[in-house]
This record gives C-alpha cells, structure tokens and sequence, in this order.
C-alpha cells in the first residue's frame, strides 16, 4: 500500500482496536505501525495481538512493525482508613514506612528506595501533580513535606519525583517477565518507560540481544539532562509528553519536543511524538483545532511518526482517528513551506562514506528530478542515512531480511518492501527499477537514484551510488 506522506502513524492496539478486521481497516486508514501497551495488556493477549497483525501483515502484503511498550516502575502511595483525605495548603504531611492505613496527616509510601533518596527541597507530585508537597525534612525512613498545591489525596495514587533521581532500574519484575514474554513473539520494538539514565538501556540492550530495537521514552527531567548519551545508546527516542508534563512545567514541553526531535534527526534516529495528540477523539468523531495544530506542528518539526494512545486504543473513534491523522499529515505535507522548514532544519553529514552517498542522492535526485531513491539495505542502516536527509522524493527501502524493514515501518519517509537479495550488480539495479515500478513510484521512461554496498551483502557497508532509467517492460533501460 502506497502512502501519500512520510511521516509514519503509530496506532495503540486495545479493547477498542483488538479485532483482526479492526487492525485491517486500522492499517488501511493509515497506521503504519501498531503499540501493545503492556500495562494493560496480559501475555495471552499480547501474543493474540501480535498473531492478528502478523496475519494482516500477510493480507496485505505489506510489512508492519509492532511495538511492545513496558510499563516501567509505577510508584503509588498506600491506602487511607476513609479511602482518601482532604488536605490544606501550607499544612504538613508526612510519607512513611508505617503500612497503616493513612489519614490527613501521614500515608504509607510502599518504597524505601524514594525515602532514602528525596532530599529537602525536592518536590513530590502526587496524582498526575494535581496535590504537589515540598520536603522539609527526611531521616530514609519518613519524608515530612508541606503542601504547596492541590487539597486531597487518595488509594494508590501514582507519586512523581521531577528533582529526584532514584536508584532504580528501568526494568521492574513485571517488565522483565514482560520483556521476555514479547522478545519470544518477535516484535520489533521495545519502548521503555521511565528512562533516568543511559545505564537504563543498557540491561535491556543485553537481554534484547538484538532480537527488537530499543526505543527510549524520554518523560523525565532526569533523561533531558542525559539526552545526547541516550540518543547514543538507544535505536530510537519517544516524546512521551504526559508523564514528561507532569515532572516538568507545561510550558517547556513544546520546547523540549523541538529539541528532542532535531537531535534524533541529527542523530539519525527515529523519534516518535506521543500523547494526547487527538485526546477529544476518544469520545468526538473529530478533533478540536488545536489538536489538529498539534498533530501538524509535529509533523513540520520533522518527526518520524506521530501516535495515537487512547484515542485508538479504547475510544468510540479509533479508524476515524487515524484517518483524520492521516488526512493531517497528507495536508502538511502539502503546503508550500513544508520543505522550507524542513530544509531549515537539515544538519551537515557526518564524514562517512554512508552519510555522504546518502547526501549526495538526496541532491542528485532533487536536482534531476528522479522518482526515488532507492536503498539496498540489510540492517536497516542505510535506510535511515537516507531518511535523515529528509528527501523530497520517496524513499524506497529493499531488503532482504523482513525484521529490518518491520522496524524501518517507524522511519520517515520509508517505503519498505521485502526482497530478495541481488546477485551481482545488474540484478541489484534491475530489481531495483522493477519494484519502484511495480510499486508505483515510477514509470516508463522516469529515472531513479540506487544506493547500496559493494559488495553485495556487506553490512554497513554503502558505497555505490546509481541512476537508472525505468524501461517500458519495468526494467532498467539505457
């Protein structure tokens, strides 16, 4: 299925979207890519999910990544006598070890590990920050704060800590039992939640063993701070822009997302915006203004995918919000200063023979016009070298191994196709000219630019660059 725009659609799969004619009509709306929320989503579920898209990923011959995203540490205070408590600004309260039910003065705090660490001065927000404390005093085993926002509190209400770093792991137990149940199903990306630090990746990267690329979810101040050497260590960064706006202020959200976007172009990483992007299609067959500013505003910021949670996942809307993302993005991407800003936004290559074939295609096929760009590629890399580039011109991206291009399902700009490997060079260019013909990027007497490595099946390796004309029957031509 051809698509007429770059920017990918990632669609969270749930009780709204769980039926394999859902996922169809999901992917035929728009969606590239498909997230399995493990928070919510049991192991038997989860392989049933997986099975349903890999079966419409056979019906339409199409490849479709999935992403399985952990749920990460959720920490919670207990429980109160009266189920909750009112509390006044100004007044005093204190979190403890003491697992009694609690009052309007104290509630058990199920974890040693944010006793020990929350120093004063750091803030603790509970509930999403709608009650926000300061700590006064702490001894490892009681934190004593003082209300500077919000009035009440009740069960197991989540606890954030945006000034506190803490000595946990990105993986819990469950996320572990979690990585190992999805890793045996074959996605083709692990998001994980809750990253501080780069060492957070690097547990996951051992047990992934690159069976799945790692995303990381940047939704933390802690992981702002580290940007650059998580880029570094990771295959692809999320904006994960709810939790991210309640441990930082609102207002520099926005810019943290054009920040983190531009390094993971820079980078030549994927990055995905999350979050709330068409919240009122949960219930509303179409979005509101602003929602729809904000899908766009992502996607001239250069994205590679934008995504829909609940809106696909368990509202009454889910294939009209796709569509209505889509329809966003084909219109964006129209407008006359779409490539401006693209454009204003492109870095210089670094001093690689991969990074500079893939620059010199994107102007070769931009000064001459060519229908594509067309990529061998085993591991994926030379794909995204191209998609980097930000091209005016589609890309095509072959390769031999279906895991790459499920995970390239993700990247900008990527028209993915499983093929065959070459034999020698001339079936590597006719092979090429057939599939932007048959695919219908190209037509007889049009001329496409071949990126690939010599020799063949040299990973990593890209070295060649070629134009070809399409023949009448398909083929190359003269």
């Amino acid at each position: 299925m051809k698509r007429s725009r770059k920017v990918k659609i990632l669609a969270t799969l749930g009780p709204a979207s769980s039926d394999e004619e859902i996922i169809v009509r999901l992917h035929e709306a728009g969606a590239d890519a498909f997230r399995i929320n493990m928070s919510h989503t049991d192991h038997p579920t989860m392989r049933e999910l997986v099975a349903r898209i890999r079966s419409v990923e056979t019906q339409v011959s199409r490849p479709i990544g999935i992403l399985a995203d952990l749920q990460g540490p959720k920490l919670r205070v207990g429980t109160f006598a009266d189920k909750s408590a009112t509390l006044s600004i100004g007044q005093e309260f204190t979190l403890d070890d003491n697992p009694a039910p609690g009052d309007a003065t104290r509630v058990h705090l199920p974890h040693p590990e944010i006793l020990q660490a929350v120093q004063p001065g750091h803030r603790l927000l509970i509930d999403d920050g709608r009650l926000q404390l300061a700590a006064l005093k702490t001894d490892g085993r009681s934190i004593v704060a003082r209300v500077i926002a919000g009035n009440k509190i009740s069960d197991r209400k989540g606890v954030s800590l945006p000034d506190t770093e803490l000595p946990l792991g990105a993986l819990t137990e469950k996320d572990r039992r979690d990585l190992d149940a999805v890793l045996q199903t074959g996605v083709d990306w692990i998001a994980l939640s809750f990253i501080q630090r780069p060492q957070d990746l690097a547990e996951v990267r051992k047990i992934a063993r690159g069976r799945a690329a790692l995303m990381a979810k940047i939704e933390k101040p802690q992981a702002v701070k580290r940007l650059p050497e998580i880029i570094e260590l990771s295959d692809g960064l999320m904006v994960a822009r709810g939790d991210l706006g309640v441990e930082m202020p609102l207002e520099a959200v926005p810019g943290i997302q054009k920040q983190i976007t531009r390094a993971c172009r820079r980078a030549g990483k994927p990055v995905v915006v999350a979050t709330q992007m068409l919240e009122s299609m949960i219930t509303a067959p179409v979005p509101t203004r602003a929602e729809v500013s904000d899908v766009a505003t992502a996607v001239f910021e250069g994205a590679d995918a934008v995504m829909l949670s609940a809106e696909s996942a368990a509202g009454q809307y889910p294939v009209e919000a796709v569509a209505m993302m889509n329809a966003i993005a084909i219109q964006v991407e129209r407008d006359p200063v779409f490539n401006d800003v693209i454009n204003a936004q492109r870095t210089e290559p670094e001093a690689t023979g991969a990074d500079a074939i893939s620059l010199a295609s994107r102007e070769i096929a931009e000064t001459l016009k060519l229908a594509a760009i067309i990529t061998y590629t085993a591991s994926g890399t030379t794909g995204l070298r191209a998609a980097r580039e930000r091209p005016k011109v589609p890309i095509i991206a072959l390769s031999p191994v279906v895991e790459t291009t499920r995970r390239l399902s993700l990247v900008w700009g990527t028209h993915c196709v499983v093929s065959e490997d070459a034999t020698d060079l001339d079936d590597m260019v006719d092979r090429a000219c057939r599939i932007a013909y048959e695919e219908q990027f190209a037509k007889p007497g049009d001329r496409v630019i071949i990126t690939a490595g010599v020799p063949l099946r040299t990973p990593g390796v890209t070295n060649m660059l070629r134009i070809a004309y399409i023949g009448s029957d398909g083929l190359s031509g003269l």
